[in-house]
């Protein structure tokens, strides 16, 4: 009689099991190096930083063109209002409006908001203040991974 050994092609279940367990290891290892929460916040950082400076670039250019700062900026520090975008200044409150900013587009079309939305109901998300001698300060207060946004001119 005689025998035939038939050999199978393929893997076996453990070596299948191996490879899967190493390539999920490589993949964590991956996306910890990436840290996508990280990379986002850093973003919003980033646009927090294009804001601020934006905002403060229209009040000085403001100030250009009248001689004079936005006389609603105080010397306490407050969320700015969000005006440009319907909200009558009635709603404003206690937010600073710097809607001289936004009237007619001339300075700002619109001013801008927190990336991760408003911190009042009004309010952008960013303050600002004067000093007694004039110098403007504009800050993110929601800045993310310990970061310190403020600009002062």
């Amino acid at each position: 009689m005689k025998h035939t050994l038939h050999s199978k092609r393929g893997f076996t279940l453990l070596e299948v099991l191996l490879v899967v367990a190493a390539l999920g290891i490589l993949a964590g290892i991956v996306i910890l190096a990436i840290n996508p929460s990280k990379q986002l916040a850093d973003t919003r950082n980033s646009q927090r930083k294009v804001d601020v400076n934006t905002i403060l670039n229209a009040v000085y250019q403001y100030a250009i063109d009248n001689g004079n700062l936005v006389s609603t900026i105080t010397t306490t520090n407050g969320d700015i209002c969000l005006t440009g975008t319907g909200t009558a200044s009635a709603t404003c409150g206690s937010l600073i409006e710097l809607s001289q900013l936004t009237i007619l587009e001339k300075y700002l079309v619109r001013m801008p908001i927190d990336p991760q939305g408003a911190t009042s109901t009004f309010g952008t998300g960013y303050y600002i203040k004067k000093t007694a001698n004039g110098r403007v300060t504009v800050s993110a207060v929601a800045a993310e991974n310990g970061a310190i946004i403020s600009v002062t001119r």
